[in-house]
C-alpha cells in the first residue's frame, strides 16, 4: 500500500473541512491515499511543509512567496484553480467624490484589509507606491484586520473597509474583482453609487505548493487525480463551487510578481 499524502490546508472558513471531506473521499475512491493537517494560520502550514510534515501545501500567495524565500526557490507550484489566475484588485470610491484616479487618493484615507492580505493591502499598497503615493505620508492607511495569519483568504476585512466606505469613514476601499463581481451583481454594493477608479496589475492567487525534492511519483499521482475532476459531474460540482473554482490548472509562477514587489516594498517578512 502506498504511503498516504498528507495535504496542508488553513481554516479560514468552517466550510474549508467539508471541501476537503469530499476531496478525500474523491481521491480514495480514485485509489490515492491521502489525509489533510489543518492550520489556522499559513504561517504554521508553511513551517510544516519545510519540516515535512505535510507532503503538499494549500498555499496563499503570500504563503508560497514566502515558502520560495525560505527554501532559496527550491519549491513548486503544482496545481492551482483557473479563478486563482489572472486576479486584480480595484480601488473603489463614491461617484461624484471628485476621486477619478489614483492621483486624486493624495491626502486621502484608503480602507484596506488585513495586513496579510495581498489582495486588499499589499498589492494595492504597491501599485499606490508605482503611481507615487507613499503609504502613512500621501494618504492615510486605515486597516481592517480580520483574521490575521489567514492571507485575506476570507472577505471579513475587505468587506468591512467597503462598509466603511459606504458609511462615509474612508474615502476609497479595495475589492478583488471577483468580490466586486458578486456584490454588484447580488445587490451588496449599489453599483449607481460606487464606481472603479484604478485598477492593479493582474496576479495570481492560491497554489498547492512542494518542495522540489517531493518524489515526482507522488507528485504525478495527487496531479492525476486532481486534474481529473469534472465539473460537469454533479459529484465534484458541490466542492469546485465551494472551493470557487470550474477547472484545476497546472501551476505557474509568472504571476507573483506585482505580491513579491509589494513584499518588497513593505519590507513585509522582515516587519513580520
Amino acid at each position: 500500500m502506498e504511503k498516504p499524502l498528507i495535504i496542508g490546508a488553513v481554516l479560514y472558513d468552517p466550510k474549508v473541512s467539508v471541501i476537503w471531506d469530499i476531496i478525500r473521499e474523491y481521491f480514495e475512491a480514485n485509489h490515492v491515499e491521502m489525509d489533510v493537517v489543518y492550520f489556522t494560520n499559513y504561517e504554521l502550514q508553511v513551517g510544516s511543509l519545510l519540516s515535512g510534515h505535510v507532503d503538499i501545501a494549500w498555499n496563499s500567495p503570500l504563503a508560497w512567496v514566502d515558502t520560495r524565500r525560505r527554501t532559496d526557490g527550491a519549491c513548486k507550484a503544482i496545481a492551482m484553480r483557473d479563478t486563482d489566475q489572472d486576479r486584480s484588485t480595484h480601488f473603489i470610491a463614491r461617484k461624484g467624490s471628485g476621486i477619478r484616479s489614483l492621483k486624486d487618493l493624495k491626502g486621502k484615507t484608503i480602507g484596506f484589509g488585513a495586513k496579510d492580505s495581498p489582495q486588499a493591502t499589499l498589492i494595492p499598497i504597491q501599485t499606490l507606491s508605482s503611481a507615487g503615493l507613499k503609504a502613512d505620508s500621501d494618504y492615510t492607511v486605515r486597516r481592517f484586520n480580520v483574521l490575521v495569519g489567514k492571507h485575506g483568504d476570507h472577505i471579513g476585512g475587505e468587506r468591512d473597509a467597503f462598509d466603511a466606505l459606504n458609511a462615509g469613514e474612508v474615502d476609497a476601499s479595495c475589492l478583488l474583482d471577483l468580490n466586486w463581481d458578486a456584490w454588484t451583481a447580488d445587490g451588496t454594493i449599489n453599483s449607481s453609487a460606487f464606481e472603479i477608479v484604478d485598477t492593479t496589475p493582474r496576479f495570481d492567487h492560491c497554489v498547492f505548493t512542494v518542495l522540489e525534492a517531493f518524489p515526482k511519483a507522488d507528485e504525478a499521482r495527487f496531479l492525476e487525480a486532481l486534474f481529473a475532476m469534472d465539473y460537469d459531474n454533479p459529484d465534484h460540482q458541490e466542492m469546485m463551487d465551494l472551493e470557487g473554482l470550474k477547472k484545476w490548472e497546472a501551476g505557474r509562477t509568472t504571476g507573483f510578481g506585482p505580491l513579491t514587489s509589494a513584499c518588497e516594498l513593505t519590507r513585509y517578512f522582515e516587519e513580520a
